[in-house]
């Protein structure tokens, strides 16, 4: 009978030991949005939240609206909530160190989303920025290899803001040296918000009484505001603009002639890496263990483990690639663009 009992404990506890075993499998994946302002992030979360519950894992979340302080704050409650990984967007790249911090120090694993955290034991997911401001001063210099040029650049607390503007000055470099092109003004657009990006291009236009010949701007919002101030002067669509995120207005644009380019950056893509990536670091897996990991050199000198997606430049020529993609329809992309003007739109 002794025996027999001790079995019965036995087989009690080891499914007790089973059912935690099978409950440690339901991770909860928490995600902190610094904002839904920009269309794109929506998407991102979509995909986001489909591949965390399509994995058995419960999608958590939060949005700072677009403050830095409400950010810390939600990242302290999605890890009350049970978070077993985080996934941050984040709002500014210095502020939200200490919920970073946090989040280490109690063993939950971090994925920085987009935007680089200067904290080594972060995971870093994004597209490779440089690559992206390469793409977009390509293609504005193809159309306007010498004059005036403006810059319209992104959040001055974002990292990559300065990657970008990096990437842009790499291609620029020879033709500013060569006094071909001058740079007549250059802003940072706080929070990337196009109303922002609109007042710095107005300045700009101002100061110059109008003779600006190109503007590379860093993203499809700062683009939508800089083409609205160029409207406001008879300019738009013979100026050419940078963008990219690939937002419905903005290719749109693309087909109408008033943008030049936007850089599709597929945000299914990587939404789906980030839920995968968060999944494995919850279960243990080591970063450097990540499938296509690289070391990144940060700008702070830390040395991050890190997963770029290839961006693709999209421009009046190949405009077919989103349609067929699915990333957005025909219909919404031609909107109002004169018959054969365009060829995806005949």
């Amino acid at each position: 009978m002794k025996k027999f009992a001790t079995a019965m404990l036995a087989g009690v506890a080891m499914s007790i030991s089973l059912a935690a075993v099978a409950e440690a499998k339901d991770k909860v994946i928490g995600v902190s949005w610094s904002n839904f302002q920009e269309e794109r992030w929506k998407t991102d979360e979509a995909a986001m939240k489909a591949a965390i519950e399509a994995a058995g894992d419960k999608y958590i979340s939060a949005d700072a609206q677009s403050s830095a302080s409400k950010q810390l704050t939600d990242v302290e409650s999605l890890i009350a909530q049970g978070a077993n990984a985080l996934i941050i967007l984040a709002q500014d790249a210095s502020a939200i160190g200490p919920a970073v911090e946090k989040a280490v120090a109690e063993g939950i694993p971090v994925v920085a989303y987009d935007r680089l955290i200067e904290n080594p034991a972060a995971f870093y997911l994004t597209f490779d920025n440089k690559e992206v401001g390469r793409m977009q001063a390509r293609e504005v210099f193809k159309v306007k290899p010498e004059g005036n040029y403006a810059f319209i650049k992104g959040s001055s607390s974002d990292p990559n803001a300065d990657f970008l503007f990096s990437g842009q000055m790499e291609v620029l470099k020879d033709a500013i040296d060569a006094g071909k092109i001058k740079n007549v003004g250059e802003a940072y657009t706080d929070g990337w918000l196009p109303a922002n990006a609109q007042k710095n291009m107005e300045q700009i236009l101002t100061t110059n009484g109008n003779k600006v010949d190109a503007v590379v701007a860093s993203n499809d919002g700062t683009a939508g505001g800089a083409i609205a101030a160029l409207q406001a002067q008879g300019l738009a669509g013979s100026v050419p603009v940078s963008g990219q995120d690939g937002d419905h207005a903005a290719l749109n644009r693309v087909a109408l002639g008033t943008q030049t380019v936007s850089v599709w950056k597929d945000a299914r893509d990587l939404g789906k890496n980030a839920a995968e990536i968060a999944s494995q670091l919850a279960d243990g897996k080591k970063m450097t263990e990540i499938a296509n990991v690289q070391t990144f050199k940060t700008p702070g000198g830390n040395e991050m483990n890190s997963v770029f997606l290839t961006p693709v430049a999209i421009t009046k020529d190949n405009l077919k690639v989103v349609v067929d993609a699915g990333w957005i329809t025909k219909e919404a992309l031609c909107q109002g663009v004169p018959a054969g003007s365009v060829a995806v739109c005949n």
